[in-house]
């Protein structure tokens, strides 16, 4: 098991605190479902525990955690929610990219030890025109997560005229948020679309995405024995894949603790714990889970193997964590469905867990990271030993 020698800064190991963490964000996830965004009191209080910095350097203020610590917390908070799991994490997780800039936006960024929050859409889909002291930018991206919460905002822009693309760092009242994420699961994440025109954006607070996706960034000298040369995209598939894995756990535990005492229809009173169909699909959704739990760990063993290598992390790495990303997934996604299936019709009610997991595991399958198809299809081509193009996001 991987746990944090790391505490909270009220003293709490982090697997505790992502426990109880995890059972606040189940009670509030129909709430926050319906408001479509996270609680304040779950930001507050993960601000308050020292979440957002676990992953960001300790001389960025943050405290230096392996990225295998730090997504074994996200896993325990994917038990009680999903979407609170994926924002969280994901706000952590830019902070952490956001430790790559260099030292005049740094001093900006995490001023008197404050970890800023920001949401990352990594899809180019802006532009950014030169100027005088740095770029002006304008554009439309997709999906700001936790964009509600956040102080800044992080946009991929490709430079005008190139196919060079930059990630510019603005405040968050810099640029529009479209509120279109009205959706059927992960509605929680709050994932809407940011939009800019002409916003001025100075050269400091702006970085090359080939900085970004992988080693030679100017944070890695700022911030030496860091995980922070770790490649982008690898780290982000199990960053991203992880609450899914959570979700996973979390409606194991649920459908066990409800076939005990839930009474089978026209049954006599039987309880369907004693059914060995329901036996059967438990054992089934166990497998699978452990299955997916197997990968995840594998996958974050080669991450941290090869992760300092940074852009010279071998190509077969960083496929085989791709794939593993989109197969914990699949099996997470495999496992809830095995469950919802033997549940009964009283688990599609809108205040029972299992529902709520299978609908948001659906959503987390449809991000391009996790398209099963176009994933095998990469990492059966690199084993042929043929070559990857731009488009296989790696």
């Amino acid at each position: 098991m991987l746990t944090t020698a790391h505490q909270t800064r009220t003293g709490q190991d982090w697997s505790s605190w992502a426990d109880a963490m995890s059972a606040r964000l189940a009670l509030r996830a129909q709430a926050a479902e319906a408001a479509r965004t996270l609680q304040p009191e779950t930001v507050d209080e993960a601000a308050a525990a020292g979440f957002f910095g676990l992953l960001a350097p300790v001389t960025a203020g943050g405290q230096g955690a392996t990225y295998g610590e730090f997504l074994d917390v996200v896993r325990r908070l994917g038990q009680g929610c999903a979407s609170g799991a994926w924002t969280l994490s994901f706000l952590a997780l830019h902070a952490w990219m956001l430790a790559k800039f260099g030292a005049e936006a740094q001093a900006e960024l995490f001023k008197d030890g404050a970890m800023p929050l920001a949401p990352a859409p990594l899809a180019p889909t802006g532009k950014a025109e030169k100027v005088d002291g740095g770029y002006r930018i304008s554009g439309r991206w997709e999906w700001a997560t936790g964009v509600n919460h956040s102080d800044w905002v992080i946009v991929n822009c490709l430079e005008a005229g190139t196919m060079i693309s930059r990630f510019c760092t603005v405040r968050r009242d810099a640029v529009q948020v479209v509120d279109v994420w009205k959706v059927a699961g992960m509605a929680a994440t709050g994932s809407n679309v940011v939009t800019a025109d002409n916003v001025f954006v100075p050269e400091h607070m702006t970085l090359p995405a080939s900085q970004m996706a992988a080693g030679h960034s100017p944070g890695e000298a700022l911030h030496p024995d860091s995980t922070l040369s770790y490649p982008l995209r690898a780290a982000l598939a199990l960053a991203a894949a992880t609450p899914a894995l959570g979700a996973a756990e979390g409606a194991v535990i649920t459908f066990t603790e409800r076939m005990k005492t839930k009474l089978a229809a026209f049954s006599g009173g039987a309880k369907q714990g004693d059914n060995p169909t329901t036996h059967l699909r438990l054992g089934e959704a166990l497998a699978s889970a452990r299955a997916a739990r197997l990968v995840w760990a594998d996958a974050i063993r080669q991450l941290e193997a090869e992760g300092p290598n940074g852009a010279q992390t071998p190509v077969e790495t960083s496929v085989a964590i791709r794939l593993a990303g989109a197969d914990i997934v699949r099996l997470a996604n495999r496992t809830i469905d095995i469950l919802a299936a033997a549940a009964g019709a009283s688990s599609s009610f809108l205040d029972a867990p299992l529902q709520r997991h299978l609908r948001d595991v659906q959503v987390i399958r449809g991000h391009v990271m996790f398209d099963w198809d176009r994933t095998a299809v990469l990492a059966g081509r690199v084993a042929m030993g043929q070559p990857t193009t731009p488009a296989d996001l790696l």
